[in-house]
């Protein structure tokens, strides 16, 4: 994704767009503490980057509030900020991540805001060769994925399109914001052969510096040198990077953990009134949910809705159950249920969604005494990337710009479970959510101690908690 954290804040705050704009981890109102999570492009233009800490970026950026009332403040040369804010993140990329979960049969959640999917199955290229129609087919469906996430939530996506993990990654960062660049089989090593090795899959600045006093500067000279040289200097991760130089990659895209949530989710042509319309809709989309539980084994406690009415006014409804259940008949009339709050609003869009999963074998739980909680809540949304990368196949990959919380499975409280914000336009369902938790597959650089994401612009959250 582009700029994640500050494309969440513009979503719920249209008037911030265009304006530069600096999120901070630890940054509260009016104080000068913390530092910089991400800044937005307009804000790197006054030399705002990511680890900053926000005295350092006030100096450079002053708070425009702050400007308006000083005559010595240039009100154009100054800009806004905010905390971060990841329960609200973490919403936006569950939809994000539920689009990507329907694109792709495989998919990879590295962080927040980045993921690979493995695209083989969905696209005629076969990652050995390609003719022109393969190719018209791999960049129609890669546009067609970054068009749905910025139409459906609100946000945009860089997409790179490579046959291998890592050549996507650096595809989905080539041409950012919003960009979409395919590499072709055959021709991932010419690609990547003028960048300069700093931008190689896993090469952090102390080993660019080391490779350079080497006499190697760009990923060509990488890919020429000799493995010898490389292998005594750096071990077995400089002959690995070395084969990204390379073009050579035999990882795949393979999922990791199990999902959060299911959801299915679908927008009506035109927001609609009728009771009997909505009705319909929402068993559709429960009976979608109930097969989805029922085919990958999931057993669920909590079943909820999600109504968008216009213009843009998300409401989530959620009723926890005393036990893990898999049952269609139940999520459905739990649904429906739920919808009748709603019945006699416009509605522009429906989804339904079951969470608190469980994948054991045990018994299901007793519906007798069966006593819900209803619990609620309301957003606005406004609107608006990704690179697959799967070895010797078509892969996508999210391009982050490095927002990227890691997502730890074992680390509970940082689920992507809720909804986002959603500015309900047409179009088919939306995919289930499969908020699978995930680590990131690449280590920071281990002699600068600096994470993928700050090398890539922004700041890892982890090193704030």
């Amino acid at each position: 994704m582009d700029c994640f954290y500050a494309a969440c804040e513009r979503l719920r705050e249209p008037a911030l767009r265009g304006q530069p704009l600096v999120v901070g981890m630890g940054y509260e109102s009016d104080e000068p503490h913390g530092a910089v999570a991400t800044a937005s492009y307009e804000a790197r233009e006054f030399g705002v980057e990511s680890a900053m800490a926000i005295s350092e970026a006030l100096e450079r950026l002053p708070r425009k509030v702050e400007a308006a009332k000083d005559p010595d403040l240039d009100v154009e040369e100054a800009g806004f900020y905010r905390p971060v804010d990841l329960d609200y993140y973490n919403e936006v990329a569950a939809d994000v991540k539920a689009i990507l979960h329907e694109s792709a049969d495989v998919v990879r959640e590295v962080s927040i805001d980045e993921a690979y999917l493995d695209v083989t199955d969905r696209v005629a290229w076969d990652g050995e060769a390609a003719e022109e129609a393969d190719l018209q087919s791999v960049t129609a469906f890669a546009r067609d994925l970054s068009e749905r996430v910025r139409e459906e939530v609100g946000v945009v996506a860089s997409v790179g399109v490579a046959p291998t993990m890592s050549a996507a990654k650096i595809a989905s960062d080539y041409d950012k914001p919003e960009g979409l660049v395919v590499v072709e089989p055959g021709e991932v090593r010419e690609f990547l052969a003028p960048m300069d090795v700093a931008e190689i899959h896993n090469v952090g600045p102390v080993t660019a510096r080391e490779l350079r006093d080497m006499g190697i500067e760009t990923a060509g000279d990488l890919a020429a040198s000799d493995p010898d040289r490389i292998r005594e200097r750096f071990g077995e991760r400089g002959l690995e990077v070395r084969r990204f130089a390379r073009g050579e990659d035999p990882r795949e895209v393979t999922p990791v953990g199990e999902p959060k949530s299911l959801s299915r989710e679908s927008a009506f042509t035109d927001p609609t009134e009728d009771v009997e319309e909505k009705r319909a809709k929402v068993r559709a989309l429960a009976a979608d949910v109930a097969e989805r539980a029922q085919r990958e084994g999931a057993l669920y406690r909590t079943i909820g809705i999600k109504v968008v009415t216009p213009p843009f006014d998300v409401n989530t409804r959620a009723e926890s159950l005393p036990g893990p259940v898999e049952d269609a008949d139940l999520l459905e009339s739990t649904a429906l249920d739920l919808l009748e709050e709603f019945a006699d609003d416009r509605v522009r869009k429906l989804g339904v969604r079951v969470s608190n999963l469980s994948f054991t074998e045990g018994e299901q739980a007793s519906l007798g005494g069966f006593e819900g909680t209803a619990e609620s809540a309301t957003a606005d949304d406004d609107s608006g990337a990704l690179a697959d990368e799967s070895a010797e196949d078509g892969a996508v990959g999210d391009g982050s710009d490095g927002d990227g919380m890691q997502v730890d499975e074992a680390d509970e409280g940082r689920t992507l479970a809720d909804w986002a914000d959603d500015s309900g336009t047409p179009g088919d369902d939306e995919a289930a959510n499969d908020e699978a938790a995930a680590a990131d597959d690449e280590p920071a650089d281990e002699a600068d101690g600096r994470s993928p994401e700050e090398r890539d612009g922004q700041l890892s959250l982890w090193e704030y908690e």
